[in-house]
């Protein structure tokens, strides 16, 4: 490496990255680790060293106590809000974007409004709004409020990017005699795909790990999901420290595979939402 790299290089930033790096990855190394031990003798052994007899003891008990119920549960909720969410604010961004009347304006205005309400000052109406009309301890209950809390943001990234596209392409369509539903599905679609991945990563991360929702809203254990089944496994295995650890690193493998699925989409999406 010559002088003048080794001068223009940024030593302190890649230390305090590096530092980062280690802070971030030994609680990860820790909890898959001890999700390999046994129960007996755990309190003894060294944290941070590898079990001297690794086990899969921890992961079969868990999968033996309705772990899949749970699981197919956080799928379907975390599926149908995404669902919701992207289709609903891919319609609102593009009439955001492609609108120039009042009603638009206000409408972008109110999204952003939207962003500044907290959960938790709305959690009463909204309990109360879903007894009213039947869909408590239902999967229903959290898919419809997760969703209308991540139309904001979602139709803020998208609308910023939407307004990347050159206007010509919309207007070249138009003039092909394309209605504004083949815009959205021929054109649209297409080009803010990163964005849509990235929000859907984003939102879908959100709703997994969400507890507040299932907390008030659901009540039967037949409609738990895993953040609640991780908080009902510590007394259920007696604070089975391994075992609960290994319901977390179950819990962690489908959001990890979509990650996997979408990174190539992610990082533009994250670079190009908030270009203007």
């Amino acid at each position: 490496m010559s002088l003048k790299a080794v001068r223009d290089s940024n030593v302190p930033a890649g230390l305090g990255g590096f530092v980062w790096l280690v802070i971030v990855l030994v609680p990860v190394y820790y909890i898959v680790v001890t999700s390999l031990r046994e129960q007996r003798g755990f309190y003894d052994a060294n944290p941070l060293s590898i079990p001297a007899h690794p086990t899969l003891h921890n992961y079969a008990l868990v999968l033996q106590n309705d772990f899949p119920r749970y699981l197919g549960n956080s799928i379907v909720v975390t599926a149908g809000t995404v669902a919701i969410t992207v289709a609903v604010s891919l319609m609102a961004a593009y009439f955001v974007v492609r609108s120039h009347t009042r009603f638009a304006g206000a409408a972008y205005r109110a999204f952003l409004l939207g962003l500044a309400i907290p959960l938790q000052a709305t959690i009463i109406p909204i309990y109360y709004l879903i007894t009213r009309i039947h869909l408590y301890d239902t999967l229903l209950a959290i898919i419809l409020p997760s969703a209308a809390f991540a139309i904001p943001l979602t139709v803020v990234i998208l609308a910023n990017f939407l307004r990347d596209v050159p206007s010509e392409l919309f207007e070249s369509m138009r003039v092909d005699g394309a209605g504004h539903w083949r815009i959205l599905w021929s054109l649209v679609l297409p080009l803010v795909r990163p964005a849509v991945v990235t929000v859907a990563v984003y939102d879908g991360l959100t709703v997994w790990n969400g507890f507040l929702f299932p907390l008030i809203l659901t009540q039967s254990p037949t409609e738990r999901v895993l953040p609640m089944a991780l908080w009902a496994f510590q007394g259920q295995f007696r604070v089975n420290i391994p075992a609960v650890l290994a319901a977390v690193v179950l819990s962690a493998l489908p959001m990890l595979a979509l990650y996997i699925l979408g990174r190539r989409y992610l990082v533009a999406g994250l670079t190009a939402g908030f270009g203007r």
